[in-house]
Parts: structure tokens; C-alpha cells; sequence
């Protein structure tokens, strides 16, 4: 590709243009629910002349156990698919396309937020040094997030069903596929960094064994659903929500080889810090993201390549024409719901009003103006 503006087949999808609306979690979703005011937001950027070719949805819960903030949406009940089927439909009659993300916080939550008030689950018995949202009488607090538990063995089977139910019930409620969330220190993501695994049976201490769950939990996504409309998001050397592993480089190259075979749709590649610099190095040298995508591609790994972090029109372009086939945009969209019209004709951004970012109700979420 060498605009971000040209139409892109995507597994199963043919996408408008290649510009795509990152997971943003704004907290909208009382009682873990899509409401119609998400509809609104979801749709004033699907239209695909002037929003985003692809839409990926806020993270969304696959379990009650898998929340770790107050007011976020999930997919883990027959009303909770209902309810998204509102959005879809209004998002597809819109003319837009759009994926489920699909989510586990691991040990990046709080008791208030878990199933009886039960400690978070992780993949050791070792708190992440981040802080969590909760909302109290409407207002949204960070808060430290609580002491977890390490998962058994015998419990690891029951979360990858809760991602294939997910996948499941995602495209019953009419998604166009799903992105499984491996990154930002959520629970796949634990499970691959040796700073949050200190794990010494088959799940921990090798590359190969901290890689177990998230191949096991891609697979049978993928057997579900089809491969062709399945995407997953990581990010190797980002240090959100604590974390951490020395040797991110052959970590991560390792990963994106074993699923090559899977026929993934795409993968979404944070680069550097999530939300911060894009030459963030973790480890004893900087990553190498060329590298990354090669090991993919001589692995036969055929899915899109998505890139994603700080990216304007010109480095956009730039990277479309390195190799990169996806341009993901996260918080300009949340002020742009037109940001691709905007990229196109290089007009004046928007610029989103923090403090309405998580939580509330449409102030700083569907009253943002399109151009004229």
C-alpha cells in the first residue's frame, strides 16, 4: 500500500480505506453494557468516506473475572450480545466495519471490580505496579490495583474457553471478527513477560512455555470463528501496567511465528511506549520492528500488518510504504469522528477535552463536530 486512503481486502473484510479506529476504553458501559449512546459514538465514525475503514472496540470483558475497570463493556452474557447487536447494526448501516476486542486484565484490576470481591487472577501472585478506574457517585478515581492470585493449571483450560465463547458471542451479536487483546500488560501479555511470570510448570520459564496460553487461547479463537476474521494486538516493549521482560526481541518473534499458520486476519503492533515514545527500549537494545514483521512473513505468516502509536498522515504513509499495510489512530478519534476526511484534506484536528476520557455521559463522547 502506499496511501492510507485506498481500499484493502483484510481476511474476510474489505475495508473502505486503510485507516483504523484504535481500542479506546472510555467507561460508558454501566453494569458491563452496551448502551445506545455507544451506538451514537461507534457510528459517527463509521462511515467510511470520512471515519475509519475498520473499527476495534473498546476492550471488552470475555468474563466478569476478566474486568478490571469500572463501566467497561462485556460478552460474556446472551443480553450483553443483544445489546452490541444495536451497535453493529447501527454501525453497519452506517456503511462501517467492525471487530470485537476481546479482553482479560489478569492481575490489572481491583476486588471491587471481581466476581464476589475475590483477589484478581495473574499468571504468579505478583501485583502490578499501576493503578486501575474505579467510578464512585459518577466520578471516575484511579485507585492501586490489588494483590492477585496465580491461576492453576487446572484453570487455564476454562479461560480459553471463556475467549472462544467470547469469539462466539461476538459474532452473534453481528461483529465483523475480533481482535484478541495480547498486549499492555493484560493477562496473555503477563503471561509472556518474564517480569510478570515466575511460573515453573509448562505455562512459565521458557519462551516456548510463557507463549503456551496466548497460542492456545489464538487457536481456538481461530477454530471458532475462522482465522480470516481474527486480529491480535501486542506490544513488545511497551512498560504499561508494569510490563516487563529483559529479551522482548526473540520473545515476540517467536510469537508472531507460531501464528503464522493460523491465517490471522491481521496484527496490531503497538510500537515503543503505548500512549508515549515510540523509541521506548526495553531490554539491552532498541526492538526491531522490520525484524518483527519479517520473522512473520518468512513463517508464511500472511495477515495484514497494522502499526500503531503517535502516527500522522506522513509517517503513516511512510510506513504503508515500508511494509505496513494499516494505520491504527487512537485518541484523535475520540475529537475527530471524521478523522479521516481530516488526514485527507490535512484540516485542523480537535483536540480531546481529557477529563471526559473515562466515564460520564456524552459531553467529550458524541458531541465532538465533524467539518462542514
Amino acid at each position: 500500500m502506499t496511501s492510507l486512503f485506498e481500499p484493502l481486502q483484510v481476511g474476510r473484510l474489505h475495508l473502505a480505506n486503510c485507516v483504523v479506529m484504535a481500542p479506546l476504553t472510555r467507561n460508558r458501559a454501566p453494569g458491563a453494557m452496551p448502551t445506545e449512546l455507544m451506538a451514537t459514538y461507534y457510528t459517527q465514525r463509521a462511515d467510511p468516506r470520512n471515519g475509519a475503514g475498520l473499527i476495534v472496540t473498546e476492550a471488552t470483558a470475555i468474563s466478569h473475572q476478566g474486568q478490571g475497570y469500572s463501566d467497561v463493556p462485556g460478552i460474556w452474557s446472551d443480553e450483553q450480545v443483544r445489546a452490541w447487536k444495536r451497535v453493529t447494526d447501527s454501525v453497519h448501516a452506517a456503511g462501517g466495519k467492525i471487530v470485537m476486542q476481546l479482553w482479560h486484565v489478569g492481575r490489572v484490576s481491583h476486588v471491587d471490580l471481581q466476581p464476589g470481591g475475590q483477589a484478581p487472577v495473574a499468571p504468579s501472585a505478583i501485583t502490578a505496579k499501576t493503578k486501575t478506574v474505579l467510578i464512585k457517585d459518577g466520578v471516575a478515581m484511579f485507585v492501586d490495583t490489588s494483590a492477585p492470585r496465580a491461576l492453576t493449571l487446572e484453570e487455564l483450560p476454562g479461560i480459553v474457553d471463556d475467549y472462544r465463547r467470547a469469539a462466539r458471542n461476538a459474532i452473534a451479536a453481528g461483529f465483523d471478527g475480533v481482535e484478541v487483546h495480547g498486549a499492555n500488560g493484560y493477562l496473555l501479555d503477563q503471561f509472556l513477560r518474564s517480569g510478570s511470570n515466575t511460573r515453573t510448570d509448562a505455562y512459565g520459564g521458557s519462551i516456548e512455555n510463557r507463549a503456551r496460553l496466548l497460542l492456545q487461547v489464538m487457536t481456538a479463537v481461530t477454530q471458532e470463528i475462522g482465522g480470516d476474521r481474527v486480529g491480535l494486538r501486542l506490544s513488545p516493549v511497551t512498560p504499561a501496567n508494569d510490563a516487563q521482560d529483559a529479551h522482548p526481541q526473540p520473545l515476540f518473534e517467536y510469537v508472531v511465528a507460531q501464528l503464522a499458520p493460523l491465517n490471522l486476519a491481521f496484527l496490531h503492533i503497538i510500537e515503543g511506549s503505548t500512549g508515549g515514545p515510540r523509541d521506548y527500549v526495553q531490554g539491552d537494545k532498541p526492538f526491531d520492528y522490520a525484524a518483527l514483521r519479517a520473522a512473520y512473513r518468512h513463517a508464511g505468516g500472511k495477515g495484514a500488518w497494522m502499526v500503531n502509536n503517535g502516527y500522522d498522515t506522513p509517517l503513516a504513509n511512510q510506513a504503508l510504504q515500508e511494509g505496513a499495510d494499516l494505520v491504527a489512530f487512537g485518541r484523535p478519534f475520540i475529537a475527530n469522528p471524521d478523522l479521516t476526511r481530516r488526514l485527507r484534506e490535512n484540516a485542523a484536528l480537535n483536540v480531546p477535552d481529557r477529563s471526559t476520557f473515562y466515564g460520564g455521559g456524552a459531553k467529550g463522547y458524541t458531541d465532538y463536530p465533524a467539518l462542514a
